[in-house]
Parts: structure tokens; sequence; C-alpha cells
């Protein structure tokens, strides 16, 4: 594991984003899951702006997790994505594997577990992404996987409908399967109240294991967490 910590958010983005285009300078083909939340907004706004020279040509985008809303809401993690990055970049349609937050939870659990299937190069049996990036939240969860659905971290599923804890809001997600079998796993993680958790969680103190961001463990050992010096507070 290794971990980065700068000054700001904005930092952290301008970091993460340029460690991105070097992998993806070095690799003839990237498949990447990406983040939504306020970190990756950053990363690109960073990219769109500054990364000119990417052949986004042979870069495949997913989604780690996804709201069952529209792709015009607000709330859509596919919408945040077009707005602040996919917008501005020339990339191929067919490189871009959103997941329908539209349709029926359980339906699209499974159609986009075989669009993952049928994408992705297979590692021991199982779809494996270059790089999965991931945030934690206030209550140490991970794509849509949350302390009080923590087994869904171990479903023989690619894909589960995962329910928010205080909204009831459905919402399709990775599972752990698929996040350790990426070849890296990069954390983003910024703000103060990020901090408590990733003090419990890097450290294993007592109770980590009940934070599904501590069952992050990529079986390549390739894992990457980028902080701001708020959240890196309790380990510094």
């Amino acid at each position: 594991m290794k971990t980065y910590v700068d000054p700001s958010k904005a930092e952290v983005a301008k970091r993460f984003s340029e460690y991105l285009e070097e992998q993806i300078k070095n690799n003839t083909v990237m498949h990447i899951a990406l983040s939504g939340g306020s970190t990756p907004k950053g990363v690109f706004d960073y990219m769109s702006e500054n990364s000119k020279g990417i052949d986004w040509s042979k870069v495949h985008l997913y989604w780690g997790d996804e709201r069952c809303v529209a792709p015009t809401d607000a709330e859509s993690n596919y919408k945040m994505t077009v707005d602040h990055l996919l917008s501005k970049i020339d990339i191929p349609e067919e490189n871009i594997h959103r997941v329908l937050g539209e349709a029926n939870p359980q339906d699209e659990a499974v159609r986009y577990s075989e669009v993952l299937d049928a994408q992705l190069p297979k590692v021991n049996n199982i779809p494996q992404f270059d790089l999965v990036i991931l945030g934690m939240g206030d209550d140490g969860h991970t794509a849509s996987i949350f302390p009080h659905e923590i087994e869904l971290w171990d479903s023989k599923e690619n894909c589960e409908v995962a329910i928010h804890p205080d909204s009831g809001q459905r919402r399709i997600t990775i599972t752990g399967k698929i996040i350790n079998n990426a070849k890296t796993v990069a954390f983003l993680v910024t703000g103060e109240g990020k901090a408590e958790k990733v003090k419990t969680i890097i450290g294993k103190e007592s109770g980590y294991e009940k934070y599904p961001a501590s069952l992050v463990a990529p079986t390549s050992k390739d894992l990457i967490w980028f902080m701001d010096k708020d959240a890196a507070a309790g380990i510094e």
C-alpha cells in the first residue's frame, strides 16, 4: 500500500490526474471503473483542462457504482462525469459503458455484470479492471457497499443492488471480488470528516473490519490512497 498526502483537495486532484495520465500513456488499453463524489469531480475538471495529450480512444470507462436514477438526474454519477469530463474530451461513444440507472435495479445488476464479463479481460476467472477508483464515505462505505450491507462485499456476483441506509435509494455497485481483482485500486479521500475512518482503517484499529473500505485489499497488492492533509490528519 502507498499513501500520498497533499495540502488540499485541488492538489490531490492534480496529483491523481497526473498519475492517471501517465498510466494511460504507458498502456495500450485501459479499463477504468470511475467513482462519483466531489473529489473525482475535481479530477475530471483538472483533466479536461490540462490533459490534452491523452489518447482517449484506448480508454474504456465504467462506473463502480451508480444511483438508480435517470442519466439526466443531478444525482447520477454518469451525468456528473458527462458534465465535468466526457463533454470536454474526444472519447469514442462505444468506450463509455454506463450503468443504466433508469432501468429496473435487479435487472440492471445482472446486465452490468454481463457487460463486465464481456468487456474486461479475465484473471482468476474474474473480470479485471486496470484501475478501480474508489471514494470513502464518512461511515466507511466504499463503492455503494455500506456497513449495514457489508455482506454484499462477498457476493459471488459481479454487481449487486445496494440500499442507501438513510434515503433508501437503490444503487448498483460492483462487489469485492471485482474490486480486489483489479490491477490497481486507488482511493481518493478528502476532508476532515474522513479522518477518523482513515485512521481506523489504515491503522487496523479496533473495529476496523466493520467498515467496507477496510476490505479493499487487491490481490495485486497495488493499493494507493490519495488524500488531502485533512483526511490524513490521524495517520501523520
